[in-house]
């Protein structure tokens, strides 16, 4: 027989199974009362730790406080159908043992539904979770202990996320942005770096969440390595926004991908630099260059533009221009494909809501309270991202694109090498020797 465990661990257990698919038909509404059930029983766990003054594997009864003595089910109805939940049971004290927590559950489903919510997708602010776990006249019915060690579940649960092996997942397009946080305090904010990216079955995954450091290029490269170090192979296509030490980090570490700036941070740039009167018509163009049918087509649409705009706009000009190359990459991808892979805008709204979140909870700067509050919005969110349309034809277009970009890396060498025997010719005659 395996060694005992609280029955809270076999709830955990369960999350984790279907969280990574493993059990068939599992929906969003059975998450919900699984991740109720795992509260209640942690809640009810970390009580009878609280009165026992003792850990679950710490053996015997001291002073009367009696000792655990199994568990008993009990049943709580919620919006989300009924939830199952099993009971610790404590015998041998010298009063009857009565669980304030579970007396307080009945009648307290929404609140409950509340509390499953914040620890998934908010796990950070332990006021929260023990206002949930009050009594009408404000008195804590779970101790600040037991709800500490509740939320630092998610610190287990993100270190776990950020060294599992990647090399299951085919990658066809890598996405990469970051958020400025304060990672550490009296800093000035720092970049937190999240990774997801679409496989090749279309199923959209979350990758890795990775804090930064001053060195930009030094942070991004650092991020790229320990994903390939984990098993993650050269993606099709990466795509990024213009900071220039990304951009330098995914050259260096992808060299078999190309690249994508993405269309939504430089129409914001190019915004910025063109008057309020000319910039529909500009916009416009600009989009019918970064949205052509093919590449071909964007650089005539792309030397159009130059021209009409380029002495009364030289700024907005140099601006289109610049990465152009990098700007239409998703056109050679197929049609499908192209709205979902020309921006890094997936994680936008959520980084806008983690910001506000940030603010309104207390003491919620450092590495590890930020890591922790993204780990749990980032991986909630990523249940819900729909997979893109993958066809055996689109497939098809992927594998004969692999090989293009495999040609084209083999070329460049080939041409790098030359130019170094042509600048050096003792070193042919060296290698000849």
């Amino acid at each position: 027989m395996g060694k005992r465990v609280p029955v809270s661990e076999v709830t955990r257990q369960r999350i984790r199974e279907a969280m990574e698919g493993r059990i068939e038909g599992f929906d969003r509404s059975e998450l919900i009362r699984l991740a109720a059930e795992l509260i209640i029983e942690e809640a009810l766990e970390g009580e009878v730790t609280d009165v026992l003054g003792r850990k679950y594997y710490e053996n015997g009864a001291i002073g009367g406080k009696g000792y655990r003595n199994g568990y008993r089910p009990g049943k709580l109805k919620t919006a989300e159908g009924l939830v199952c939940f099993s009971a610790p049971q404590v015998s041998d004290r010298d009063e009857p043992y009565r669980s304030r927590i579970k007396e307080h559950l009945k009648g307290q489903s929404e609140e409950l539904e509340k509390l499953a919510v914040e620890l998934y997708a908010r796990g950070l602010s332990t006021r929260d979770i023990e206002a949930a776990f009050s009594d009408d006249l404000g008195q804590l019915l779970l101790s600040r202990s037991a709800v500490s060690r509740m939320t630092e579940r998610l610190w287990e649960e993100y270190e776990a996320f950020a060294s599992r092996d990647l090399s299951e997942y085919e990658v066809a397009y890598l996405f990469v942005d970051g958020v400025a946080e304060r990672l550490r305090p009296g800093q000035s904010r720092e970049a937190v770096l999240v990774a997801w990216c679409i496989c090749m079955d279309g199923r959209k995954v979350l990758l890795h969440i990775m804090p930064g450091s001053r060195e930009e290029t030094e942070s991004c490269r650092a991020l790229f390595q320990d994903m390939k170090a984990r098993g993650l192979k050269d993606p099709l296509l990466t795509a990024t926004d213009g900071a220039p030490g990304l951009v330098r980090a995914v050259e260096e570490c992808f060299v078999r991908s190309a690249r994508q700036r993405c269309l939504v941070h430089r129409m914001r740039n190019l915004a910025n630099k063109v008057p309020e009167d000319v910039w529909p018509e500009f916009r416009e163009r600009a989009r019918a260059a970064y949205q052509a049918p093919s590449r071909e087509i964007a650089r005539m649409l792309r030397d159009e533009l130059v021209k009409t705009y380029q002495r009364d706009l030289p700024t907005a000009v140099r601006c289109f221009e610049d990465d152009f190359e990098a700007c239409i990459a998703h056109l050679r991808f197929p049609v499908n494909h192209r709205k979902a892979i020309r921006t890094t805008n997936l994680l936008e709204r959520l980084f806008v809501e983690e910001r506000r979140r940030l603010k309104i909870i207390p003491n919620a700067f450092g590495e590890r309270p930020v890591l922790k509050l993204m780990y749990a919005a980032l991986t909630r969110a990523s249940e819900k991202w729909r997979r893109i349309s993958m066809s055996q034809l689109e497939r098809r277009q992927l594998e004969s694109i692999r090989k293009e970009l495999d040609e084209e890396y083999r070329n460049k060498n080939q041409t790098k090498a030359a130019g170094v025997r042509n600048l050096n010719p003792s070193f042919s005659s060296n290698n000849k020797t």
